[in-house]
């Protein structure tokens, strides 16, 4: 039934002018309001292969507790510094459990997993940047 439907992702924020200015500033990424629904906030999120995700703002907001958007690079180390360089702090879980370095990316040790950093949105919305092996 959904085999050749584009599909698109959404999440939400509680303050869309911060998040336009995160996303297009920070993150170095396309971002516009909505044609027509500007007075909503509505926001498209273009990325690659012109696909698009919709971030509209919400007053009763929650941040997700899980990775809504996961950025993959070359070189996580090189991500890392620049996001750092550009005001984003990375989260910090369980060093033990996720093998975090002092750049707080979590190593893999072996196996399939990716080096992977996590870090927020303004909204507290969980993002991450993984090695793209």
């Amino acid at each position: 039934m959904f085999k050749n439907t584009k599909t698109f992702s959404s999440f939400s924020v509680d303050d869309s002018q911060k998040a336009q200015e995160f996303y297009g500033e920070t993150l170095g990424m396309d971002i516009n309001l909505v044609e027509g629904m500007e007075d909503f906030g509505m926001l498209e999120l273009h990325i690659e292969d012109n696909n698009t995700i919709m971030i509209y703002p919400k007053p009763n907001h929650e941040p997700a507790t899980f990775t809504v958007l996961n950025f993959p690079v070359k070189d996580i180390d090189d991500a890392v510094d620049e996001l750092i360089n550009r005001g984003v702090k990375f989260e910090r879980y369980d060093e033990e459990a996720f093998n975090m370095d002092e750049k707080n990316i979590s190593r893999s040790k072996k196996g399939p997993e990716p080096n992977i950093a996590w870090f927020k949105d303004p909204a507290g919305n969980i993002l991450s940047v993984l090695q793209d092996n």
